[in-house]
């Protein structure tokens, strides 16, 4: 594979933001928006949340959807039935190469190990991406998707659709204008009800197997991963999460929503360390840590302090299924239910709790009452990422700073598999440096036939 560039921290700041600046003077267009005047869009995913996005990036008034792919051929065709005259593929590589002069942008909306490849290859060919959460599966793949985009100039977005939304927006700047005060912690939750039964297997994986539909293409399905039988119910569509071969488990995935609006606000940078706690059926399971997340985990990122943080450091902390934020945290929040999935800032002069997907909440409630909101224009985060294409917006979450978040969040689930343990990050050199061997987690092989350059 080709060396990733090791930036420092400040000069990675600058490429990224650079790469923002161009979206917000125009951006880069190709020839086929230049030509209509209308963004001419593909879809790679179009099932599930690809189903979603496809929908939402439809609605613009500016789109054209003319081209569709997914591995599994009954989906495909149901998503064409809504875009008769979008061409149809199931090889993302055979879309890119026939559409590489008809196409402005995609949507990546697939399994998490897929993403880079994808993406990486749409903007090598200088197209637009949204990608989905988490932008990729692993850590190397981050830096190397986040400095090809700069470079390239195009425009991109992560799917964390509630950046964009008021409440978070809000909370955003209340924060950056210290609503209350410098921050001196940071608790992130996500406790969904019936999440872990749902969407979180324990294992392991079936000592049967069976041949794949003949609508689904395994292989393709399985792209750069290792190669494993088909089993129903277990991977396609949706349970894939569930394994490290595929997905990145709860924090990987739900921690870029909760984590975005902080990291935003305090301008976070890469962290100093990190350490994670597990529940203790997985921790001392071998078969389990070796093949799928747990079900619950509690993770603390240490983060350099700056001119938002009451210290030289601020501590985050992030818990998930059956690992609650302590009581006398939730206690700081005037409320009759601490909400399931949230975001708790405490400040010298108070506390902010913003709920995903609602808007901020200052306590002691006496103290904050008659606080002044800031008026905010309703955005689109798919709509704006299409305006950002055609030159008309800057994309609320483009790589530049989606990636930096996405990379330590994905520290997170290097820090879960060796857990109880403290890792000390390097950010420049990309790598553990106290302990070795949690450097095999920052980026996997690929297997063969599936490398693409860039990666």
């Amino acid at each position: 594979m080709n060396p990733i560039p090791t930036p420092t921290r400040r000069t990675f700041v600058k490429t990224v933001g650079g790469a923002a600046a161009l979206t917000l003077i125009g951006g880069r267009r190709s020839r086929a928006a230049n030509a209509t005047g209308r963004l001419q869009h593909a879809c790679i995913g179009v099932g599930g949340m690809g189903g979603h996005d496809m929908g939402n990036i439809a609605s613009h008034p500016n789109v054209d959807i003319v081209a569709l792919c997914d591995v599994d051929m009954s989906i495909l065709e149901s998503a064409g039935q809504s875009f008769p005259s979008a061409r149809r593929y199931q090889d993302w590589r055979e879309l890119l190469e026939k559409e590489a002069d008809k196409i402005d942008s995609v949507n990546v909306t697939v399994p998490d190990h897929m993403h880079a490849a994808i993406a990486m290859a749409a903007i090598r060919a200088g197209k637009h991406v949204y990608c989905q959460k988490p932008m990729c599966h692993d850590v190397a793949e981050v830096r190397a998707l986040t400095l090809a985009a700069a470079k390239a100039g195009v425009v991109t977005q992560l799917g964390t659709q509630h950046a964009s939304g008021i409440g978070d927006r809000m909370g955003v700047q209340m924060l950056r204008e210290g609503a209350i005060g410098k921050v001196k912690r940071l608790i992130l939750c996500s406790n969904r009800p019936n999440a872990i039964e749902t969407y979180r297997l324990p294992g392991p994986r079936p000592a049967t197997y069976h041949n794949p539909p003949e609508h689904l293409n395994w292989d393709l399905w399985l792209g750069t991963a290792p190669v494993r039988p088909f089993a129903p119910t277990i991977y396609h569509t949706m349970i894939w999460r569930s394994w490290q071969d595929f997905g990145t488990g709860w924090s990987g995935d739900i921690g870029c929503h909760i984590f975005d609006a902080p990291w935003r606000a305090l301008g976070l940078t890469a962290p100093l360390s990190v350490i994670a706690r597990v529940q203790d059926s997985w921790r001392d399971t071998p078969a389990r840590r070796g093949d799928t997340w747990p079900q619950s985990q509690h993770i603390t990122w240490i983060f350099p302090g700056n001119e938002m943080t009451a210290h030289s450091t601020l501590q985050v902390e992030w818990f998930d299924g059956l690992f609650y934020p302590r009581e006398d945290d939730q206690a700081l929040c005037d409320v009759p239910n601490y909400p399931a999935e949230s975001m708790l800032a405490i400040g010298e002069e108070g506390v902010m709790l913003l709920p995903h997907g609602s808007g901020p909440q200052f306590f002691p409630r006496e103290k904050f009452r008659g606080i002044e909101r800031p008026k905010l224009e309703a955005r689109d985060h798919y709509h704006t990422f299409v305006d950002a294409c055609l030159g008309k917006a800057t994309a609320e979450s483009h790589f530049g700073i989606s990636g930096p978040m996405t990379e330590a969040i994905l520290l997170g689930t290097v820090a879960i598999r060796v857990p109880d343990t403290r890792l000390d990050w390097d950010f420049e050199a990309m790598k553990v440096t106290n302990i070795p061997d949690a450097n095999r987690f920052i980026r996997r092989e690929y297997r063969e036939g599936w490398r693409v350059e860039g990666l």
